[in-house]
């Protein structure tokens, strides 16, 4: 089973079919996305890309749209101040499937 490392959204994955990942989220209506493979591993063979891998292409499907990450509480505080203020944050996520790695 080959592997590939593609990047998606600013980081990067190491990928193989059948794979569901959690992503930044992707724009509205995005059905399917072809990526780039920046380093492709098959077997002992490693073939590294220069920035990409020549012929290579991962083919990936939206299977989630919004998928909302934990909640992140933010505490901001002075001593002898009387300062303290709290918020919370919830990152929105997309979750895809790699379908093929060619």
């Amino acid at each position: 089973m080959s592997k590939a490392v593609v990047k998606i959204g600013g980081k990067q994955f190491i990928v193989t079919e059948k794979e569901t990942l959690l992503v930044d989220l992707l724009p509205e209506g995005t059905k399917e996305l072809t990526l780039d493979a920046l380093l492709v591993i098959d077997g002992d063979k490693t073939t590294v890309g220069t920035p990409t891998v020549k012929g290579v292409k991962v083919l990936a499907k939206v299977v989630d749209d919004l998928v909302k990450g934990e909640k992140i509480r933010v505490i901001r505080y002075e001593a002898k101040k009387r300062v303290h203020k709290e918020n919370g944050h919830r990152q929105k996520y997309s979750r895809i499937e790699i379908t093929s790695i060619k």
